[in-house]
């Protein structure tokens, strides 16, 4: 399966150049479009790789500002980008094949725990430092825009307000995907890697999240 070495991989090494470049190429094969992301660095007088003094948010956003009309599956193309960027983060675009629903960690934790209970399969679960991240089916769906909703804030509906904590990425937004480099130092991980079949409905796993988020 696709998953299970993007998960063995992640914890092995923290961000070895190859590592990025073969799970760039696996998120293709899924039909994950991606672009290259700014990094943290070590050393130096900036703290992320961007071009931008004192960044507020490093490491954690895409490299262009065209990365909506950037992000690919092509592989040729992403070859040639992380050849010249062999280190640069990797930047998953939702709204697209899939959202992203993301929590603080003891929340998704929770949720994960009540979903392997139940015996349902919980789809791609990633943890970002103090986030984990639920990947769903998207909702973006529709012929007709006025239907869609955008978070390029990272917020979702108005139906999640009273969510604490819960960010919905859909249309306009994006998440970095395992194993890029997070301002901590550590990798972003897979606790639940995809394995290439359908994505969870949102809806359901939305009122898991609601319940663990109350």
């Amino acid at each position: 399966m696709v998953g299970v070495p993007l998960a063995r991989r992640t914890r092995r090494r923290a961000h070895p150049k190859q590592q990025i470049v073969t799970s760039v190429m696996e998120y293709a094969s899924l039909g994950w479009a991606s672009c290259p992301g700014a990094r943290p660095l070590a050393n130096g007088a900036r703290a992320c790789s961007c071009d931008r003094v004192g960044c507020p948010d490093v490491g954690n956003h895409p490299i262009s500002r065209a990365w909506q009309m950037q992000a690919t599956t092509d592989t040729a193309l992403l070859a040639h980008w992380w050849r010249n960027e062999p280190e640069a983060n990797i930047v998953l675009p939702t709204g697209r094949v899939f959202d992203v629903f993301d929590v603080p960690a003891a929340a998704g934790l929770a949720a994960l725990a009540t979903t392997d209970a139940a015996g349902t399969a919980s789809g791609p679960v990633a943890v970002n430092g103090d986030r984990v991240l639920f990947y769903v089916a998207t909702r973006n769906t529709s012929a007709d825009e006025d239907e869609w909703w955008s978070c390029p804030l990272d917020y979702g509906p108005s139906t999640i307000e009273e969510m604490p904590g819960l960010r919905w990425h859909c249309r306009d937004s994006f998440v970095l995907a395992p194993p890029s480099l997070l301002a901590t130092g550590q990798p972003a991980a897979w606790l639940r890697p995809p394995d290439g079949r359908p994505l969870p409905d949102p809806l359901r796993v939305l009122d898991i999240l609601a319940d663990v988020c109350e």
